[in-house]
Order: C-alpha cells, then sequence, then structure tokens
C-alpha cells in the first residue's frame, strides 16, 4: 500500500514539473492559470508544487489554455 502512495506521488510530482515547464515556456503566471481553473492562488501552488494532484478536467483546461497537448502535461519519465 506505502509503495502504491509513493508512485502516486512521483507521478504527480512529475506532472506538476511538465505544468511548470509549460507555463514557463508559454510565459503564464501561476495566478493567471489559477484564474483559469476558477480556483486560489494557494490552490494552484499546492498542485503546482505535487502537494496535491492535478485532476484530469484541470489539466485538459491547461492544456488548451497554455495551447499545448495534453499529454505533454502528463508524460512521465520511465525509470532507467
Amino acid at each position: 500500500m506505502f509503495f502504491v502512495y509513493l508512485e502516486a506521488m512521483k507521478t504527480s510530482l512529475e506532472v506538476a514539473g511538465n505544468v511548470k515547464a509549460a507555463l514557463a515556456r508559454r510565459g503564464v503566471t501561476q495566478a493567471e492559470a489559477a484564474e483559469q481553473l476558477e480556483m486560489s492562488r494557494v490552490a494552484f501552488s499546492r498542485r503546482v508544487n505535487g502537494k496535491v494532484p492535478f485532476d484530469v478536467a484541470e489539466l485538459e483546461t491547461l492544456s488548451l489554455f497554455l495551447r499545448v497537448s495534453y499529454r505533454s502535461l502528463v508524460e512521465i519519465q520511465e525509470d532507467q
């Protein structure tokens, strides 16, 4: 059970990193992204820092707003 939790946290952190990178490439602030998702900056910050996972709808909205593929936001690197 603990292993599953660790894997979920790792995935959440990787997705958060992908979102951060997309925001930076597009020059979009966390405040702007939070507004687009109709959530507080604190709630968005918790997601983009991997403390709370993004849900599918949030990632879909971000992909459209940032003009990037959904896949680019959820893609994770396999361990070598």
